[in-house]
């Protein structure tokens, strides 16, 4: 069902609602029935038969599909973009899609969990078929493709390893990706801000550390319960502070890379929650969904895509460029062709990287 359609000479956004199967009772209670904008080329006339490549918009940690349409100061939104692009001829008239992958921890990372919903099959299973249905694309793999920026930079290099059967090119943007730099050095402050959620409070004076550290299966990842008192507060604020921000990603992630149904919040997390030890068995499952630990055993996969696009600000405040050099240095060593490019910039607000990608997935996917 449309909900609104907006045309106008940079193109027309049409939004959708889409009612999904997939993420009907989903562990976070999520809505299942969401908003799908769906951006149309100035080409596309309805009286024509014309067939477009499509592209999806996977956007970063705490974002949604729309937020990439709405009006943006100093620049251009995702639609306007491209409609730019496609005067200036520097690409293609193509279909962009804008899904909605919000959760209560404030995304996801595009993949399936028992802990946040399963979100690579929405997206593969139920997202592509509605869009193919509904609009005159190209449906094929070969002329479909997905980007982003940040977790969505890391759900478009993770859907070409695990998913090119419907994927037939990828951009990352700045995709998480070196665990062990990206996440690991944040730990220490979510610890210290859900230690404020700590029952009993702690209390100047002697501290039994061993008990501590090993009391409610906390060395084994597990919750004390100041994790679901954490987010029971920030769940009812409208304003998190950023080591809030910050903390709750971290949960997210968590619940992204190691979920666990008989955990009390249905995820387990990496580190001793009270002595801050790592646990090496649980940071091992982040490090089995890390990009650069995934490359050798999605070589093929890979070598089948018509393009795979990769790009990082050289003072990315989150390390990131060093995951993106560790993913291109393994990419080339297993022989799969790809664009790496770097920029001097940070994590924050590069958007305008898109008209070096967008081009480039049009080209790798134009019939």
């Amino acid at each position: 069902m449309a909900l609104k359609r907006a045309k106008g000479s940079s193109g027309t956004l049409v939004v959708l609602e889409h009612r999904s199967t997939i993420l009907r009772d989903n562990p976070l209670g999520d809505p299942h029935v969401r908003k799908l904008g769906v951006w149309l080329p100035p080409q596309y006339d309805e009286g024509s038969k014309r067939r477009f490549p499509v592209l999806y918009d996977l956007v970063g940690f705490t974002g949604s599909g729309l937020a990439h349409t709405n009006w943006k100061p100093f620049g251009d939104n995702v639609p306007e973009r491209a409609a730019r692009l496609i005067r200036e001829q520097k690409m293609g008239p193509a279909i962009i899609v804008f899904p909605d992958c919000f959760t209560a921890l404030g995304g996801n990372q595009y993949v399936n969990s028992s802990a946040t919903g399963r979100y690579a099959d929405y997206l593969t299973r139920e997202i592509l078929p509605f869009v193919d249905r509904e609009f005159r694309t190209l449906a094929s793999r070969e002329h479909r493709g997905c980007f982003g920026k940040s977790s969505g930079g890391y759900g478009a290099i993770v859907h070409g390893m695990k998913y090119a059967n419907y994927w037939g090119a990828v951009a990352d943007h700045s995709g998480d990706a070196y665990f062990d730099f990206v996440y690991w050095h944040d730990w220490p402050n979510t610890l210290n801000e859900l230690a404020k959620h700590r029952s009993p409070r702690r209390k100047p004076g002697a501290c039994d550390v061993q008990a501590e550290s090993s009391r409610k299966g906390l060395d084994a990842g597990l919750d004390d319960g100041r994790i679901r008192r954490f987010l029971a507060r920030v769940w009812k604020k409208e304003k998190l502070t950023s080591a809030e921000g910050h903390c709750i990603m971290n949960l997210c992630m968590a619940a992204s890379y190691d979920p666990d149904p008989g955990a009390p919040l249905g995820f387990r997390v990496p580190f001793n929650l009270e002595s801050g030890e790592l646990i090496e068995r649980r940071w091992n499952k982040w490090r089995e969904h890390d990009p650069i630990n995934l490359v050798a055993k999605y070589r093929n996969n890979l070598r089948s895509l018509r393009g795979i696009f990769i790009d990082c600000g050289w003072r990315d405040q989150y390390h990131i460029h060093y995951g993106s050099r560790i993913l291109s240095k393994r990419l080339a060593a297993a022989g799969i062709r790809h664009r790496y490019e770097e920029f001097d910039d940070d994590h924050s607000d590069i958007d305008y990287r898109m008209d070096v990608s967008l081009p480039y997935l049009y080209r790798a996917l134009k019939p």
